[in-house]
């Protein structure tokens, strides 16, 4: 062969806050790592930071980063490809269906609601999808991740509204 093979890892992980406020997403890669004395599986995060140019990821998306050939600085070693999931818009891979929860070990769909409702009527307790807002209109509000937030270090006294403690 005349070229080697390179390698192209592909990771998913979750978006976190971070105190960065170039185009950067730092993305948290959750893996189950096997310890051999007891013979268990236990939870390893690793963190890294994508190249995000657009700032199209928020904090809690689910994303796919792919690594970059050489780092852009000492610490950006991936790219951002694509928000797989938007917080709180989850989609079967497979079937490509919304997803509404999980009960008792169970994936239950929206539309398996909705025609559990057209069956045994509707409850009035029950989250209506439908008529939600869409994600960001509490930006301001109550949702502060487009903002740039920092590590609270002290207590001061001093209102600090953009901490993570």
């Amino acid at each position: 062969m005349a070229g080697s093979a390179s390698k192209t890892f592909l990771l998913i992980g979750k978006c976190i806050p971070t105190s960065v406020e170039k185009a950067v997403s730092k993305v948290r890669v959750r893996r189950m790592e096997l310890d051999t004395n007891l013979n268990c599986y236990f939870k390893k995060d690793e963190f890294y930071y994508a190249h995000d140019p657009e700032k199209v990821a928020k904090t809690g998306d689910v994303v796919l980063i792919q690594e970059l050939p050489e780092k852009l600085t000492t610490i950006i070693t991936h790219k951002l490809l694509n928000v797989v999931y938007k917080c709180g818009d989850v989609q079967d891979p497979i079937t490509g269906k919304n997803v509404a929860g999980v009960d008792r070990g169970i994936v239950k769909f929206r539309d398996q609601i909705e025609k559990e409702d057209e069956l045994y009527g509707k409850n009035p307790n029950r989250f209506e999808y439908d008529k939600a807002p869409p994600r960001g209109w509490q930006e301001d509000k109550k949702d502060f991740s487009h903002k740039k937030s920092y590590r609270k270090y002290n207590e001061d006294g001093k209102h600090q509204p953009y901490a993570i403690p």
